[in-house]
């Protein structure tokens, strides 16, 4: 571990704290910081690297922050194997399976290579108008269609490997990773599924029918979205970052990347664990 790659939400008022800490525990253990990000502003112990020479050298990369600071690394490093190591500042996070206050420790469990690694699947979405392609994007949460400037629903066609499932009277709709099924997904209703599981989910958005339920679908399937009726204009996004106006007879398809995201899984770690304190869950009392 020479390099240390180090992403961080440089927002939050812990977070100078924590860079600090990592670039102690870091130089304890022979490795340098660097990053691409705004994280050297706050610390200069921290060097400024481009993203292509971050993504070469990096044998870990950690971030500091969210969930959000998750999808950023994720980002950063799109198609690397590089392992991710999301630490929490704040509040507790589906992908941030870290407190700050074990950030040491969990270095040096990585330093003695006492981990084991989730692999994440990852979707791709192309946006089509016309049969010409607009824009493509890469997704390890979501990818959500909805949220137009007006009240009035949208009708949406949708396709499983080209057969017919149905048309939507609706508001929106969100396809979802088995990562980010604890995300918007689970918001309108969805399934949460393992986050290792072989799986998409579809959760419509505010159906015109009570008889709906969201749809898991194996992520061995390509997923086409036709919008067939749009009096309002649409906004496509991916993991709530990339975004494009969709307008009617725009066509969406969906299928599974070929990258996948390497999080980084400490001994005690528990996924159910992490369920049941985020998710509040109880036992009977009786």
């Amino acid at each position: 571990m020479k390099t240390i790659g180090v992403i961080a939400n440089c927002i939050k008022p812990m977070t100078l704290d924590a860079v600090a800490r990592l670039a102690a525990k870091a130089q304890e253990l022979g490795a340098e910081l660097v990053s691409c990000d705004d994280t050297p502003d706050i610390l200069d112990k921290v060097e400024r690297v481009t993203r292509e020479e971050m993504h070469e050298r990096i044998d870990l990369l950690v971030a500091l922050g969210g969930d959000g600071t998750v999808l950023r690394a994720v980002r950063a490093i799109s198609g690397s194997n590089c392992p991710i190591l999301g630490v929490n500042i704040g509040s507790l996070g589906f992908m941030t399976s870290v407190p700050i206050e074990e950030l040491e420790d969990a270095l040096q469990c990585i330093y003695e290579e006492n981990y084991s690694i989730s692999i994440r699947s990852m979707m791709t979405c192309q946006v089509k108008r016309d049969e010409v392609m607009l824009q493509t994007y890469e997704a390890l949460n979501d990818v959500a269609l909805g949220w137009g400037l007006s009240s009035r629903v949208v009708t949406l066609g949708v396709r499983v490997n080209w057969e017919e499932v149905t048309s939507f009277v609706c508001d929106g709709l969100i396809l979802s990773t088995p990562t980010g099924s604890t995300g918007h997904s689970l918001s309108a209703g969805g399934p949460i599924l393992h986050p290792e599981a072989c799986d998409f989910v579809m959760s419509i958005i505010c159906p015109h029918t009570l008889s709906n339920r969201p749809l898991v679908i194996p992520d061995n399937c390509e997923i086409a979205v036709d919008v067939l009726s749009a009096p309002k204009e649409l906004l496509l996004s991916a993991d709530g970052q990339g975004h494009i106006h969709i307008q009617e007879g725009d066509r969406v398809l969906v299928e599974k990347s070929v990258n996948v995201a390497r999080l980084i899984r400490l001994p005690g770690h528990s996924y159910f664990d992490l369920l049941r304190h985020k998710l509040h869950w109880r036992g009977s009392n009786v």
